[in-house]
């Protein structure tokens, strides 16, 4: 088949230069949003990597995910695209290449511009999760610092910005313990992100990232991750935040803190798996997702984050969690990706 991979690549520049985080001591001339303003993009090597997982099979075409995408899709006019697209701007950037693939009538891989769009929305999912009661922490959204005057939840919270993926704009500091850190942290997300906040009350139990591939009854839940918090360094806030994921956890820097399959029992694995296969479906996601949870203080798992474009670094060496899972479910990295593009090509009836 003649397969089109869309990708946004990070600027070469562009090298996770430190934060201002009081955890790890350092200072930067530049705002949080500005330094990790590419960090949901893939770099070159994720590029590269699919492409080549598709090329075992396939013809592939690569395309960037910028303004001359449209033109290229129309005149390339492949059999199916390949979406691994973040896309640039605004809180439905994740839509742009699947609406332009639906007004062209191409198929493509992955959930579709709407879901792409409610997942980017934290409060949103959140909302259609409340309503098909899947747990989830209890929450609000501040569009301004006075909106955090009057609310019911319980400290410790997480403040986040409420559109943003790859740990944007989640710190250290993002784990508030009174009113005056509150009040802080959506001032900083206002400012910095120019975006509402989504406040939760603080989950204190165990967390896990579960990866999902497939569709409807086919669907497979791939083993459980778990982060290990209590493998961090000493000091450190005990959340995989964007200090975590891009600082603390390099090529250079042992950071061994995610157990695959993870240590627990037969009861938990069926719960996760349940609330994490109701989560797929009700947001109708398609062909593969990774999904966050974490256990409330009954031990009961609770949906913090839904990511229907996860993140697919190839090196074994870096953890990058759906293909972690996929390898302790015995899936090779080319094999992932073929497998998540035959979900696709059978979605469609292409063969």
């Amino acid at each position: 088949m003649n397969v089109a991979l869309a990708y946004n690549v990070k600027p070469e520049s562009d090298s996770f230069p430190a934060v201002v985080s009081p955890i790890l001591n350092s200072s930067s001339q530049k705002s949080n949003s500005e330094i990790d303003q590419y960090a949901e993009w893939d770099t070159w090597e994720t590029i590269n990597a699919v492409k080549d997982a598709i090329s075992i099979y396939n013809n592939v075409s690569l395309i960037e995910a910028d303004e001359e995408a449209y033109n290229k899709f129309r005149e390339i006019k492949p059999d199916i695209v390949f979406n691994i697209a973040e896309g640039a701007n605004g809180v439905s950037r994740e839509a742009q290449i699947p609406a332009m693939l639906d007004m062209l009538k191409i198929p493509y891989t992955g959930s579709d511009a709407l879901t792409l769009a409610i997942c980017l929305d934290k409060a949103r999912t959140k909302e259609i999760l409340s309503y098909y009661k899947i747990p989830n922490a209890k929450f609000f959204v501040a569009d301004k610092v006075e909106d955090a005057k009057n609310h019911n939840l319980k400290f410790p919270m997480i403040v986040k910005p409420i559109s943003e993926g790859s740990g944007k704009g989640i710190y250290a500091s993002s784990f508030v313990h009174n009113q005056t850190e509150l009040e802080r942290e959506i001032k900083r997300i206002t400012s910095e992100y120019n975006q509402s906040s989504l406040v939760e009350e603080f989950l204190p139990g165990r967390e896990f990232t579960v990866a999902i591939l497939g569709n409807n009854g086919d669907a497979t839940v791939l083993p459980a991750i778990e982060m290990r918090y209590d493998k961090y360094p000493e000091g450190t806030v005990h959340l995989y935040s964007y200090e975590a994921k891009w600082i603390l956890d390099t090529k250079e820097n042992e950071f061994d803190v995610f157990d695959c399959p993870a240590d627990i029992t037969k009861e938990l694995e069926k719960k996760i798996n349940k609330v994490c296969l109701d989560t797929y479906r009700v947001l109708r996601c398609r062909d593969w997702s990774r999904i966050d949870l974490r256990l409330d203080e009954n031990g009961e798992p609770n949906i913090i984050e839904i990511n229907p474009l996860p993140g697919i670094i190839p090196d074994p060496n870096e953890n990058s969690s759906y293909p972690k899972a996929a390898r302790a479910a015995g899936i090779e990295y080319n094999d992932m990706i073929n497998h998540v593009l035959a979900a696709g090509i059978r979605r469609y009836n292409l063969l």
